[in-house]
């Protein structure tokens, strides 16, 4: 019996078929890859939940827009008409922490607020042992603040930097500009108004505002609210060509950097969204109802030797002549009786179709957010065109009353107020509504002037430039009817009133008499020199040479339809601005 050979057995051991141990083993490796990747994706989805859902949800509504949406667009800036600035926006750190990271938050807490100008260690301190991944610890910080907070090496410490809106001259122009929140929105006035604009586009703003005007009409109406204890004071300058906006005061003010540390009545822009009874101002426009459409004339002559009776009340006049009056006199004297009785001419709807007709129904046209809708009586009644007609009874905002007045002296046309600088409107050029003829606001620019020159203005009067105006002081309504001892005094002026380029409103709420004026809080007292010493610094500047002929006089002028000899000369016993 042969042997077989050695190769032969190991021929077959090779051709022997696989193990069958190495296919579990290739599914048992697969196994543990996929089960390696589905904890990881549940580890980070349950991680993610954490942060969005969880913890995170708090944080993530913190962060500014800016951490989100990307890159914040420059928000435009707003320049004065000549090109000065007053509102931009500058990139400012803000600090926050990731409280999970902090090591020692009584320490880090104590080294912040020796930096932080608005934190407190304790405020600080609640933060940095919140245990949450982002709060903030102070916003818009100054780049010194930064640079100290950067070099305490503090772990869980960061910035982010955003825009921040600063407006250089701060109160100055609050209740124009207004103000824009965190996020860089406009939310009151110019820079709501062109919120848009500015923060989408990212187009400058440029304003009629003079600044330097704007600062004289400002420091002139402060002095007058501390020295007659007034509870505010309000004034704006326009240009009666067309409509711009020179400058407007509302007082008390607020700092635009802090608008909610600021009351409510120091937000309130008196300016356009106050309305109020104006008083013997508001006779101006049923004189010129009267002149425009031939009710009365200059020679025509009004009984005012007796109250005029309506119902269980009387129409007097504060300080009346008690006797018959010309129209030139009724307005200089600025008598109730007489201006009542010349709206009583007009009509029944003649006065209330002329006050429509100014736009003292409805709120002005003007780019503010902040506009007053006018009070006044519905139904009228023959009562109401006697009290509105000395301005009782009819409520509106200075811009209101400006614009109108503006229309008188224009040559008979109202115009839109315009705040923003408009290039393609020609200068000069009047573009509005006829109110009244070229011959009515003739007539009116020399009544002006004569209140000035010999009535109840004469506070107003400066040197060379021909001031025109009238003197307002109403009664404010109280709980328990008008108060007599709360009152809005008043003056608007006109200048130079040969050729009418600028009205000038002075207003000064509840100012108290003083020695110096006798016992006197009237307009013509309070009110008036307000106007005249914006008038005698603000001629100069915009180059308006003073007339020193003294060629014209409006006495000799309007001698024929004046009685009382006194008012042929200047600071006569009447000239005391005892108006009502």
């Amino acid at each position: 019996m042969s042997r077989r050979p050695r190769h032969d057995i190991d021929i077959r051991h090779d051709d022997a078929p696989p193990r069958r141990w190495s296919l579990p083993q290739a599914k048992f490796r697969l196994l543990l890859v996929v089960s390696a990747f589905l904890l990881g994706y549940f580890a980070i989805s349950l991680r993610l939940i954490d942060l969005t859902l969880l913890r995170g949800g708090d944080d993530n509504a913190q962060r500014p827009a800016a951490s989100v949406a990307g890159p914040q667009t420059l928000r435009g800036q707003i320049l004065d008409r000549n090109g000065d600035l007053m509102a931009t926006s500058l990139k400012m750190a803000s600090v926050y922490a990731d409280a999970t990271l902090i090591i020692d938050a009584p320490q880090v807490a104590k080294d912040l607020a020796a930096i932080l100008d608005d934190s407190t260690a304790a405020a600080l301190e609640k933060k940095l042992t919140s245990g949450r991944k982002f709060v903030w610890l102070s916003r818009n910080i100054t780049p010194r603040q930064e640079y100290a907070i950067n070099s305490l090496g503090h772990p869980g410490i960061s910035f982010e930097h955003q825009y921040r809106r600063i407006y250089p001259h701060g109160r100055l122009t609050a209740h124009l500009l207004g103000y824009t929140d965190v996020d860089g929105r406009g939310i009151a006035g110019i820079e709501r108004a062109f919120d848009r604009e500015m923060g989408f586009t990212g187009e400058d703003i440029r304003l009629t505002v003079d600044l330097r005007i704007q600062h004289i009409l400002h420091r002139e109406l402060e002095k007058a609210k501390t020295t007659f204890q007034a509870i505010a004071a309000t004034g704006l300058v326009m240009d009666v060509q067309t409509g711009e906006i020179i400058a407007a005061v509302s007082l008390p003010d607020y700092d635009p950097h802090h608008p909610g540390e600021a009351t409510d009545e120091e937000k309130f822009n008196r300016v356009s969204l106050g309305v109020f009874e104006m008083g013997s101002t508001f006779k101006l426009f049923p004189t010129a109802a009267a002149l425009d459409g031939g009710a009365a004339s200059f020679a025509t002559q009004i009984d005012a030797t007796k109250p005029i009776k309506v119902g269980r009340f009387s129409i007097t006049d504060y300080h009346g002549k008690n006797r018959v009056l010309s129209l030139p006199e009724v307005f200089i004297h600025s008598s109730n009786i007489g201006t009542a009785k010349m709206a009583l001419a007009l009509g029944r709807d003649g006065l209330r179709e002329f006050y429509e007709k100014l736009g003292f129904f409805k709120q002005v046209p003007v780019d503010l957010p902040e506009r007053g809708l006018p009070l006044y009586p519905q139904p009228w009644r023959e009562v109401s065109t006697i009290t509105a007609s000395f301005g009782h009874g009819v409520a509106v905002s200075p811009l209101h009353l400006a614009r109108a007045a503006a229309a008188l002296v224009n040559g008979g046309i109202l115009i839109k107020p315009q705040l923003k600088l408009d290039s393609d409107t020609p200068l000069g050029r009047l573009q509005g509504e006829r109110v009244v003829s070229l011959e009515t606001s003739d007539k009116i620019r020399k009544l002006l002037e004569l209140v000035v020159a010999s009535g109840t203005g004469s506070k107003a009067y400066v040197e060379g430039y021909n001031v025109g105006g009238k003197t307002g002081t109403a009664d404010k309504i109280g709980a328990k009817g008008y108060n007599r001892d709360a009152r809005l005094s008043s003056f608007i002026g006109v200048f130079p009133m040969n050729a009418p380029r600028y009205v000038v409103l002075a207003i000064i709420d509840e100012p108290k008499p003083t020695k110096d004026t006798y016992g006197y809080a009237t307009g013509g007292w309070t009110a008036a020199p307000v106007v005249a010493s914006l008038i005698e610094q603000m001629g100069p500047l915009y180059q308006i040479p003073p007339d020193l002929s003294n060629t014209h006089d409006i006495r000799v002028e309007m001698a024929p339809y004046l009685k009382d000899e006194k008012l042929a000369r200047k600071g006569s016993a009447d000239a005391t601005g005892t108006d009502h």
